[in-house]
């Protein structure tokens, strides 16, 4: 191991402990920067590298040559089909819906106004 590297080492293993100490004393990272002398960017710049020698790590151990892309997911709970009523707009046989990478597939029982609901919400997570 080169000295280059052992310091890049020594360096990551002192900002986890600042890391960690952030997170122990319950400060809000600005306070926390402002009492231990040091700008709030010098703290984000040091957690983004902790984070993708983290995210490497993981590549690396699992073998993983996919990008990891964050995902979120939100819960939505539909009423049963017969507790429906039937309703004029309501869609004649399937429709399926695709946006940001999610599939949305409703009957044509389900009504039109809150499929329009559940898109709207769809369209504020992505």
């Amino acid at each position: 191991m080169s000295t280059r590297q052992i310091a890049a080492e020594y360096r990551m293993t002192h900002w986890a402990g600042i890391m960690r100490e952030r997170e122990e004393s319950g400060l809000s990272i600005k306070q926390f920067c402002k009492n231990a002398g040091f700008h709030e960017n010098r703290y984000f710049y040091w957690q983004k590298k902790l984070r993708e020698a983290a995210c490497a790590g993981i590549i690396a151990t699992q073998g993983c040559t996919t990008s990891m892309v964050p995902m979120s997911f939100a819960e939505v709970k539909l009423p049963a089909p017969s507790a429906l009523p039937p309703i004029a707009g309501a869609l004649q046989g399937q429709v399926c819906i695709e946006a940001g990478g999610m599939r949305i597939t409703a009957d044509g029982e389900y009504p039109t106004s809150k499929l329009a609901e559940l898109l709207r919400g769809v369209t504020r997570i992505c």
